[in-house]
């Protein structure tokens, strides 16, 4: 079933156009990659599937009903969630209370959302620091945490913005292993990544955005052989890497 439908959607700073009439469709249950350079346009449709920026033209339908019209909060009850590339938790809060603040997205008893955020500590591994400070953990559990705060909220749809950046060899597989874990309890996922071997191994589809506009869609096996991919963004060094 398609969960959402991104229709020709562009949007402009000034004389920039940022995207460029970008389309894309994602069916429940799937990991669906989202790469290109730096600059490409790839946060800014985070940015407008979640509400931060008005489309300038375009539609997007989650579960068939346009989104464009709603806030971000609105966006997150209907069942879309985010990561960000900055990771930004509330420091000087535990990471229990970090979750939290996730779970009160559809919940106003403390009770009940200190109960969920702790289910979801103990999905993502982060239970024994539930008291720890945020601002005290590893690089990589604060990428954690950032995760399991947008679990809280009980997507349907979640994006990753670059997730594993920044990440030794283990903590990316470690991740790799989450995320499937995610989509394995029914969460649709939508990553950005320029970890090529973690976005190949993870994704059903990879869309490939170059200067705001998709130059090719499909299967990981696929993109990684389009000459037009491999110019614009992968570069001769990933095939001879692959194949090597």
């Amino acid at each position: 079933m398609t969960l959402i439908e991104i229709q020709s959607v562009s949007k402009n700073f000034g004389g920039l156009k940022a995207v460029d009439a970008f389309g894309l469709t994602i069916q429940e249950g799937e990991i669906v990659g989202l790469i290109g350079p730096n600059g490409a346009g790839k946060s800014t449709i985070f940015n407008l599937i979640t509400g931060v920026y008005r489309i300038d033209s375009g539609e997007i339908l989650f579960r068939g009903e346009s989104i464009i019209h709603y806030k971000p909060d609105a966006i997150c009850r209907k069942g879309i969630a985010r990561t960000f590339q900055i990771i930004k938790p509330f420091g000087d809060m535990t990471v229990l209370d970090n979750v939290m603040v996730g779970a009160f997205c559809d919940l106003s008893s403390p009770n009940e959302a200190r109960v969920r955020a702790m289910e979801i500590l103990k999905f993502t591994q982060l239970d024994p620091k539930s008291h720890v400070l945020a601002k005290n953990l590893t690089i990589a559990d604060k990428k954690c945490l950032e995760l399991a705060r947008a679990l809280a909220t009980r997507p349907r749809l979640l994006l990753l913005d670059e997730v594993m950046a920044g990440l030794n060899a283990r903590e990316t597989q470690d991740i790799i292993a989450l995320v499937r874990r995610i989509r394995d309890r029914g969460t649709t996922l939508l990553i950005i990544e320029h970890v090529m071997r973690a976005v190949m191994a993870l994704s059903d589809r990879i869309a490939i955005l170059h200067h705001g506009r998709k130059i090719a869609e499909g299967i990981p096996e696929e993109v990684a052989k389009d000459d037009t991919v491999i110019k614009a963004y992968l570069g001769q060094e990933y095939v001879f890497a692959k194949n090597g």
